[in-house]
Formats: structure tokens, sequence, C-alpha cells
């Protein structure tokens, strides 16, 4: 029964990390195949840990490293994405840069912004999930 369950009810996982520095700017990437700009993070692979697909996204897309563990803000349904996609928020505070971010054949650009001057094509759900966080905007459950 389990089994086909897993067949019937597939989900997706995603992750993503608002990345405050120390003067509140958030970072965040533009991807080469698609517009505008997000949060950096990605799809949990099979095998890993919310926790591990964050510290490997985080990493491969802007060069980010955890000095502590996270907060987990929140959990969202993406349904723009499918019928079953869930994303779930870390709030990232304590980090190092290993080295600025070389556009790559993902990740065209990775930068802070403040929160007065995010770059006009950042995404609507982007500018959502800073406002709830920084803002204290009312939470939506969906991303």
């Amino acid at each position: 029964m389990a089994l086909g369950a897993r067949f019937q009810r597939p989900m997706t996982l995603g992750v993503r990390g608002l990345v405050l520095d120390d003067q509140n700017r958030v970072l965040l990437v533009r991807h080469t195949y698609v517009s505008g700009f997000y949060l950096p993070g990605g799809g949990v692979e099979s095998g890993e840990t919310l926790m591990d697909a964050l510290e490997r996204e985080l990493h491969e897309e802007a060069n980010v490293l955890l000095d502590e563990p996270p907060e987990l803000f929140g959990l969202y349904f993406n349904r723009r994405f499918s019928a079953r996609d869930h994303v779930a928020l870390y709030l990232v505070r304590s980090f190092r840069l290993t080295q600025p971010h070389v556009p790559d054949r993902e990740i065209a650009e990775a930068g802070f912004f403040t929160l007065d001057a995010l770059p006009a094509d950042t995404t609507p759900a982007t500018r959502a999930r800073i406002s709830e966080a920084l803002e204290k905007a009312p939470i939506s459950p969906y991303w």
C-alpha cells in the first residue's frame, strides 16, 4: 500500500534561504534559465534532509557556508509549481562567504540588497516571503 501511495501521491519538496548579512541586506540570486531575482535554494534530493539541501544550495548558488543552524521560518504550498510541491523557508543570519560568486551556467548573479532597493524584477513570491519574515506581514500558506 505504501509503495502504491508513493506513485499516486508523489510530493516534491524544496528549500530556500532568506540570508541576511550584518547590514540586514538580503541575498538574492538571478538564474540563467528564468527571469527575476529569487531567494537562493532548490529541490531536496532523495536521501537529503532539509538542512543538507539548504547547505548544498546556498554553497552552490552563492558560496555561502552556514556558521550556525538557521531558523525554520515556514513551510509553504507552492501550487504554481505543482499540486504537490512544498517549500521550506529558513532564516539565515550566521554565515560566511567563501568567495564572491562568479557567474556560471546556473546562477548569473548573486548579491546582497537592501530592503528598500530590491531589484525591480524580484519575484512577487520572493517579495512576499521577505515581507512576512522581516516586516511582519501576514504569513500566507502559499508560496
